[in-house]
Parts: structure tokens; sequence; C-alpha cells
């Protein structure tokens, strides 16, 4: 009988599990790894970051609830990755031997590849829950006496949602407070336009997008790479179109939020064959490695390129569908495999994400990910702000539920009124 290892347990991993689990014969094991005991729902966290969530809402223990379905869990994360021996050395140094392995990490934020950027120094970060309470206690202490905000992402970030989610609910939190008319804001990004996204930019993003900053009050810098980070001081280049400086920029600020380029995690980093330089999965149509073959891995952590070149580099996004398309491609490979065959499921690279703006929202479709598209929409509206909140809930019900039933195909996509779209 085989042994299923997947190491994360977070808004990939732990879906993987649940429809891993549906997938085994009987006699097969399952065992994830999480880097820590407990699950927490990442697109929450800019609300952690301004008590609009509590840490104990976004939260909870993973093994609890993947051992109701007969899932084990080990806390002790990956130390590294062995390949050549079917085995993961985790945290305690303990040695996991595995059959088939799943790779859901995420990634490692490399906030050290720019000087003072990220919570160790001058910058917050939305990016796990921890920076997201960190990031409160700075709010609180920023609240109590305003000044400057930038806010943004840098050069080789990948993921430029959040980044406009949490301006705009900064903006709708200081004005709650008639502390808006005290606090410039500035939107710093390695896009090379407004609503580009890492994604050239879905529908009408650029013009809905622009408007909103500007209804906001919240000037913008396009084609920027922070070249350092000081106490107060932020010193931006800003490019032209052929990627050559154009302007240098020191910006004042009393609280940022920067979100940083992404890697692949150290359990992986430099193992020839199974990642690109950058450390992130190397995987074929049907999320098989090429050269492990017993090596599978869905979300943020998988090599994508990007969709188009860039004056400042960009990377491409991960969405929740997109997830969910290579957690169901992955699962029914390995039952294939595990019945002799060969797997020929593939994810559906598509693009679909909502974003809160603190009291309205965005939405945005893009099938496929990379133009030309079939469907290409853009839609801003209150009712997004709500969908979000649902999106929460339901994801997390439905994680404690121990059911894969996909969020995007049954719920986002039948209210954007796109059916029968095939994972």
């Amino acid at each position: 009988m085989a042994h299923v290892v997947i190491i994360g347990a977070g808004l990939g991993g732990m879906p993987m599990a649940y429809e891993m689990q549906e997938q085994l014969r009987p006699g097969d094991r399952l065992t994830v790894v999480g880097n820590g005991p407990n699950f927490h729902f990442v697109p929450s966290n800019p609300w952690v970051a301004v008590r609009w969530r509590k840490r104990s809402e976004i939260e909870f223990p993973a093994a609890e609830y993947l051992g109701k379905k007969g899932i084990a869990f080990n806390p002790a994360g990956a130390k590294r990755v062995h390949p050549e021996k079917n085995q993961v050395e985790l945290g305690d140094g303990a040695m996991l031997d595995y059959d088939y392995l799943v790779i859901a990490t995420g990634p490692k934020l490399a906030f050290d590849e720019i000087e003072g950027l990220g919570p160790e120094g001058h910058t917050q970060s939305v990016c796990h829950v921890d920076h997201a309470e960190r990031a409160a206690l700075a709010w609180d202490a920023f609240v109590n006496e305003p000044g400057p905000i930038v806010v943004g992402a840098v050069q080789g970030a990948s993921c430029f949602g959040p980044a406009y989610e949490f301006a705009f609910i900064m903006e709708t939190d200081l004005r709650r407070r008639k502390l808006r008319d005290r606090v410039p804001m500035t939107f710093v990004t390695s896009e090379p336009y407004i609503g580009h996204l890492g994604l050239g930019g879905v529908g009408d993003s650029k013009t809905m997008l622009e408007s909103a900053l500007r209804d906001k009050h919240i000037k913008w810098i396009c084609n920027a790479k922070v070249t350092k980070v000081e106490a107060g001081t932020m010193h931006v280049t800003e490019h032209d179109e052929e990627g050559k400086p154009r302007k240098e920029h020191k910006l004042p600020f009393r609280y940022s939020m920067m979100l940083p380029a992404f890697k692949g995690i150290d359990a992986v980093f430099g193992i020839e064959g199974l990642t690109n330089p950058r450390g992130f999965i190397l995987i074929d149509a049907n999320q098989r490695n090429p050269r492990f073959r017993n090596i599978f891995a869905v979300g943020v952590c998988v090599a994508i390129p990007p969709v188009e070149p860039t004056p400042v580099p960009t990377g491409a996004p991960k969405t929740g569908f997109m997830i969910e398309s290579m957690v169901t491609a992955a699962a029914h490979n390995i039952r294939a495999e595990l019945d002799g065959k060969a797997g020929e499921e593939k994810a559906t690279w598509n693009a679909v994400c909502l974003a809160d703006m603190g009291d309205t929202g965005i939405a945005f479709v893009a099938l496929p990910q990379i133009p030309p598209r079939n469907v290409n929409w853009f839609s801003e509206g209150k009712w997004v702000h709500l969908a979000k909140i649902a999106f929460e809930k339901y994801f997390i019900r439905k994680m404690k539920r121990g059911t894969s039933e996909p969020f995007y195909e049954k719920q986002v996509m039948n209210m954007l009124g796109i059916t029968k779209l095939k994972r």
C-alpha cells in the first residue's frame, strides 16, 4: 500500500489533503506536514492588520480536523526533501518515507533581497498571520500619531491583489477614524501600470483601479524598484518603459506595508531537476515534476513564467480557482498512478479573484490567465466586499468540515454567471 505525503497545510495543502483522501485506496496512508500546528486563512490577513478580524477567527488547529478524516498530521515542518531516497527530513530531525509527495508549501518571503524590507526591517507584511498581528500593533501606534503611508509591492512580486486591498482597507479605516485628512498615501508597485496585476491587465482593470486610487486621493509610482528602506524613508527608483532608471524618490513614511518577492522554501531550494533558479517547483501539464515522477506540486510554490516581460520584473499570481484546479488534477493523477495508469488530468490555468477594498471591492476573471482570453472581465462594487466576507466564512467552514467541494467553481463562478467551466 502507498504512503502519500503532502508538505504544506495552507490554502493548497489542506484542500489537497481532503481531495487526496477521497482518491486513496483502502490501506493507503496520507500524512500532511505543516510548518506549525495551525491552518490560517491568508486572505483575511489584511483585516487582521487593522483589527477588523481577530487571529482566532481565521485560524484553527489542523490536526484536529484532519484527524477526523483519518489524515495524519505532523507540525514539525520540512527541513529538506531528499527525492533520490523518497524521504522528507523533518524539522525535528526525523525522516518521513513517501511513495508520492505533493509539495504545497507556498513561498518563502524574500524580504532579505532588499535592505530594510519586512517585519524585521522597517515595513510591515500581511503575508502571514504572525506578520499581520505585528502590523496591527504598528497600526495601533500609527493611528495615535498618523503621518504618510507607503504601500505596494516590490520588484519580483507576483501577488499584487493584497497590496491594493490593504491600501484601500487602510484608507477606509482612516476615514472611519476621521484621520484620513492627516495621512498622505502613495502606492508603489513594480507593475508597468496600475491594474496590471501580474496578468497584463484584466478587462478594464487599469482604468478602474486608477479611478479608485484617484477617488481616494492615493498617489502612485509604477515601474518602481525599491532599492533600500530606512526608518521612515523608502528609496525608490522609477524606471521608464525600456527599464532604464528615470527618477529617484525618497518617500517619507510613518507606516508602510510592502509585499515582497517570492522564492522557493529552503527545503527544496537548489535541488537540481526539482526547482527552477528561484526555487519554485518544476511541473509538467499534469502537476508532476519531470525528473522525479512521484513528486507533484500545487499552489504558489509552482513555477509559472511571467505572463509577459515588464520593464521591472513581475511574477504571475496563482489565485484560488487556479489552485483548486491544480489540487484536483494532482489528486486524480496520483490515483491513476496508484491504479497503474497514466495520470492525464490537467489544471485549468484560470485566474479568478475577489479583492476587498474596505467598503467596496473588485473582482476579476481571466480565462485563461495568459492572453488571448475567452473571458476577460473586471468589476467593482459593494457586492464584492460582501462576497469576500462570505468567501472567508465558507472556506474556513469547508476546511473544518473536511470537504473538497470547490468554492470558486460552485460559488464564485455561478455568482459571476460563468457556468460549465471545466476545472
